[in-house]
């Protein structure tokens, strides 16, 4: 890195003592000088740019220029006919390749460079590294511990209309919305701050499109990727539209600890369940365990039978079923083995004093 800069150092000095030496336009050699050096500085903002461009946008960019100077050449020769305005031939020649370089960018993805063999057999899809990130997923804020342990990849793109609405949320009156606002902007500045991972902030919108779970969807599209979320809706009307989603809610559940029927676990009962006689218990991962038999057991460690396992897009649930037996023989030592050795002992003395009371 420090080489680079090194070289653009040297290469705007060069530049600026060039125009010093030999003045364009007859322009005092100074005045020379500062233009070399604005004219390097240029250059070099335009060559960083044009590193974060993709071969494909790059040869769509290059062919829509040429088309639209060719085209403006021909619409010159017409106008010919009627005007001699060299300015407006200037402005139709600046105009159409402004067009032809933007449309040619834009639509330059849509290129099937792998389909042309050798060079560009290796120019693979970049897009599909694309991982668009949603309002709901950056609030959340577990996006970015999944971000530090390197299991994600490629670009995190971030569309300018869900910045807006982090910052609506952000400048909201309720409390509770302006503070998840806040963490969301968090989220994005500490995803930012790590080296592996490259987050790109897009300006394409869809104004016809009000809604913004159907912008991301549209943007999706465009940029032919998948949508991280933990929406439920979001993530049901994406599929329809043939859209990949990356739901971290399915992820947080795929990873949460296997649990079959008949296992035992043991659980600490927080509340009383829906059902008779139900009890309500989470585990360390949120997961509910929802337990027969131990409404009378709230605020108490038991242990259950695992019964059924329900598993939904919305999370996982765990049944079991408590048995008093299971914890009988432990408060039968604990408590009623020192009374039974005891039992026979008031029977033999209690016998002669009611036969005394009695005569």
């Amino acid at each position: 890195m420090l080489d680079l800069i090194i070289v653009r150092a040297i290469f705007i000095l060069v530049l600026a003592i060039s125009a010093y030496a030999l003045p364009p336009f007859d322009l005092p050699r100074w005045i020379a000088a500062l233009c070399g050096l604005a004219l390097g500085a240029c250059i070099i903002f335009f060559e960083i740019r044009l590193e974060r461009i993709t071969l494909k946008r790059l040869i769509g960019a290059a062919f829509g220029s040429v088309m639209g100077i060719l085209g403006a050449f021909i619409m010159s020769k017409v106008l010919s006919i009627a005007t001699t305005q060299p300015f407006l031939h200037v402005c139709l020649l600046l105009w159409m390749t402004y067009v032809g370089l933007i449309v040619g960018a834009a639509k330059g993805e849509m290129l099937n460079l792998a389909a042309l063999g050798g060079v560009f057999g290796g120019e693979k899809s970049s897009k599909k590294s694309f991982k668009i990130l949603d309002t709901s997923v950056i609030i959340d804020g577990r996006i970015a511990d999944i971000a530090e342990t390197g299991f994600l990849d490629g670009v995190l793109v971030i569309p300018q209309f869900v910045l807006r609405e982090l910052q609506l949320v952000a400048d909201s009156a309720d409390s509770m919305k302006r503070n998840r606002g806040r963490r969301g902007l968090d989220i994005l500045q500490r995803i930012q701050k790590m080296a592996h991972l490259h987050v790109q902030i897009v300006e394409e919108d869809f104004p016809q499109v009000r809604d913004v779970d159907m912008k991301l969807i549209e943007l999706a599209k465009v940029y032919d990727c998948k949508v991280i979320t933990n929406d439920f809706n979001l993530n049901k009307v994406a599929q329809l539209h043939g859209v990949e989603v990356l739901n971290i809610n399915e992820l947080a559940n795929s990873l949460k600890p296997i649990v079959l029927p008949g296992e035992t676990m043991r659980v600490f009962i927080l509340k009383e369940g829906k059902e008779y006689n139900q009890g309500v218990a989470y585990l360390d991962d949120g997961t509910m365990v929802v337990v027969d038999n131990a409404k009378k057991m709230i605020s108490k460690t038991i242990d259950i039978s695992v019964t059924s396992v329900l598993q939904t897009t919305a999370g996982k649930m765990i049944f079991g079923k408590f048995d008093e037996r299971m914890h009988a023989p432990i408060s039968a030592e604990r408590h009623d083995r020192p009374v039974r050795k005891s039992d026979p002992q008031p029977v033999t003395n209690l016998g002669p004093e009611k036969t005394t009371i009695e005569s």
